[in-house]
C-alpha cells in the first residue's frame, strides 16, 4: 500500500484534498487502482460518488450550450461593468477570512502591544472596515454599493504566531458584498504587516477566502471544512468506502 501511505500523510499534512469533488491527477487515481487490484486480486467496484472526479459545476451562458460564462466580459472579448439594474433587491451578506503569519518574534510584540507604531490590532481593524467602503474604488468593475455594516475581527493564535482575520459585510441591493468582504481582510491584513514591518520581513499574508455568501439569485454558499479523500474497494469487500478526514497524525492501516 506504498502510494496510499505516500498521499494520506501529504493530504494530512496540507489540510485534504478532496478526491471526488477536485480530483486527484488521472495518473495518481489509475496508479492507485492498479495497486488495490494487486492487493485485492480484483479491480475496485464504481464508487458511490461516481467512477470519475466530479468537476465543480461552473455558470454556463444563455445559449444552454454548457460553455462558462465570464460575466465581466463582453461578447466580443472586452471587460466590462456587469449591468445589475434588472435584479432584485435582496438582503447580502459576506464573510472572508484571511491568516498573516507573523513569526515569534513579531507576535510577542504584537500580543504584549509593544510595536512601535502603536496598537497593531485595532489599528488593522478600522483598516479593513474602511477599505470596505473603498472597495468600487481599488477593484475597477466592482459596483459601488451602499453597505449597511462592515465587520473585521482579528484574533491572535499562538499556534502558529500569527492573526486571524474574519471580515463580514452586508448590504440591501443588486449585487454582493463578497468583495468588500475580501477586501476588508486584505488590507487589515497588509495593515498588520505595515505595523509589524520593522519587526520582522518574513511576515507572510496568506489563506484569503471567502467563507459564506447568502442573498441574490444564487443563494447560499458556505466554504465546506470537510477534508475528505474517499477510496472504494473491490466488489468482493462489498463495496466499503474508506473515508480519511484531517488528522495532526500519520494514519497508517
Amino acid at each position: 500500500m506504498s502510494v496510499l501511505r505516500s498521499i494520506l500523510p501529504t493530504v494530512a499534512r496540507n489540510n485534504g484534498w478532496r478526491c471526488f469533488a477536485t480530483g486527484f491527477p488521472s495518473d495518481t487515481i489509475a496508479e492507485l487502482n492498479k495497486e488495490m487490484e494487486s492487493v485485492f486480486g480484483e479491480s475496485p467496484s464504481p464508487s458511490p460518488l461516481g467512477s470519475t472526479p466530479q468537476q465543480p459545476a461552473r455558470p454556463t451562458n444563455g445559449s444552454g450550450d454548457g460553455q462558462p460564462m465570464l460575466t465581466h466580459i463582453d461578447s466580443s472579448g472586452q471587460a466590462k461593468m456587469v449591468d445589475v439594474s434588472s435584479k432584485h433587491d435582496s438582503t447580502r451578506v459576506a464573510i472572508a477570512t484571511c491568516r498573516v503569519l507573523l513569526g515569534q518574534e513579531a507576535f510577542d510584540l504584537v500580543a504584549s502591544n509593544k510595536i512601535a507604531k502603536g496598537d497593531v490590532l485595532t489599528v488593522a481593524k478600522i483598516a479593513g472596515i474602511t477599505g470596505a467602503k473603498q472597495t468600487s474604488n481599488l477593484i475597477p468593475l466592482c459596483h459601488n454599493l451602499n453597505l449597511s455594516h462592515v465587520r473585521v475581527d482579528l484574533t491572535l493564535n499562538e499556534e502558529d504566531s500569527s492573526v486571524m482575520i474574519e471580515g463580514e459585510a452586508s448590504t440591501s441591493g443588486k449585487t454582493g458584498v463578497e468583495m468588500e468582504a475580501m477586501t476588508a481582510v486584505a488590507i487589515a491584513g497588509l495593515t498588520v504587516y505595515d505595523m509589524c514591518k520593522a519587526a520582522s520581513k518574513n511576515i507572510c499574508i496568506t489563506d484569503i477566502c471567502l467563507q459564506h455568501k447568502s442573498g441574490g439569485k444564487s443563494g447560499s454558499w458556505s466554504r465546506s471544512s470537510d477534508k475528505i479523500v474517499v477510496l472504494t474497494v473491490p466488489n468482493s469487500l462489498s463495496g466499503i468506502v474508506f473515508a480519511f478526514g484531517y488528522f495532526d497524525n500519520l494514519i497508517t492501516f
